[in-house]
């Protein structure tokens, strides 16, 4: 069984429709895969519709964008309640600040002859979208200031620059207890993948298990071998599972759909603690 539990699509940075990134995934071979768009889950119902019409098991899912010492942590939360009023009300506050961060991102940028502007970033937000750095960075290819998106976090939008802004996000802690609380089963995401900008720790799984992390993804495309190994070393230690996922993004980045993939084991523990809402089965 080939499961991949870690994608976005149009609705936070991905480039694909849900339903698009479905059907991506049953051509590509997939069994099984998690819709974990940034911050919303408003592509849960097309992604699951999709399913339906090419026989592939769909995980509901969220990535949350925590932060901790002024770096970014990422948390997978999966079959959590799309209804819950205290983690809607959290996503909510995250939203708002990104999209008036990336104002201030655009102004700084501008100010100092980069040709770019609100309007450019605008047209790059699929509709129902979060808006994020990526859309800033694919104003900057769509205008031809740079080829890719990762020439554009290097030179411009990564953590260190002088253009990054920072935004409200909660603290992985209480990340862990909100997913808890939605009835869902939180896994802590790329944890070694420094090149994105995100913290390169493990110490969170040691503080984390405790306090009910689930699970933390080992193969991950940023993950080099040494940095699979020490993963799994310290959830053997933690006593979390491992999951391993692609972080597709569609024509965003050069990742392909199920890239890497989990284990059934670690689906069946989701399912086993998951009471939020359910993985959705053709």
């Amino acid at each position: 069984m080939r499961i991949d539990l870690h994608t976005h699509s149009t609705r936070s940075d991905g480039t694909d429709a849900p339903a698009a990134l479905v059907e991506a995934a049953a051509a590509a071979g997939l069994d099984v895969v998690a819709l974990t768009d940034h911050d919303v889950m408003s592509g849960w119902d097309d992604a699951i519709t999709a399913a339906g019409s090419v026989g592939i098991t769909v995980v509901p899912g969220v990535e949350i964008s925590c932060e901790r010492d002024g770096r970014s942590v990422h948390l997978l939360g999966y079959l959590v309640d799309p209804a819950d009023s205290a983690l809607l009300a959290e996503l909510d506050l995250a939203r708002s600040s990104r999209a008036t961060r990336l104002t201030r991102m655009v102004d700084l940028l501008a100010a100092d002859g980069i040709p770019i502007t609100q309007d450019h970033v605008a047209a790059q937000v699929p509709p129902g979208a979060t808006p994020g750095r990526p859309h800033v960075a694919d104003a900057l290819v769509a205008a031809g200031v740079v080829p890719t998106r990762d020439e554009a976090f290097r030179r411009w939008l990564a953590d260190d620059s002088p253009y990054y802004v920072r935004y409200y996000a909660p603290d992985p802690a209480a990340a862990v207890a909100l997913v808890r609380g939605a009835g869902g089963v939180p896994v802590l995401a790329h944890p070694l993948a420094a090149r994105r900008g995100v913290a390169p720790t493990l110490a969170l799984v040691e503080e984390l298990a405790p306090l009910g992390l689930a699970g933390v993804e080992a193969d991950h495309p940023d993950h080099d071998a040494a940095a699979r190994r020490a993963v799994r070393a310290v959830a053997r230690h933690t006593g979390v599972f491992v999951t391993g996922s692609s972080d597709y993004h569609g024509t965003g980045k050069p990742v392909r759909i199920g890239a890497e993939c989990t284990d059934p084991d670690a689906l069946a523990a989701i399912e086993a603690l998951g009471t939020g809402s359910a993985v959705a089965r053709p």
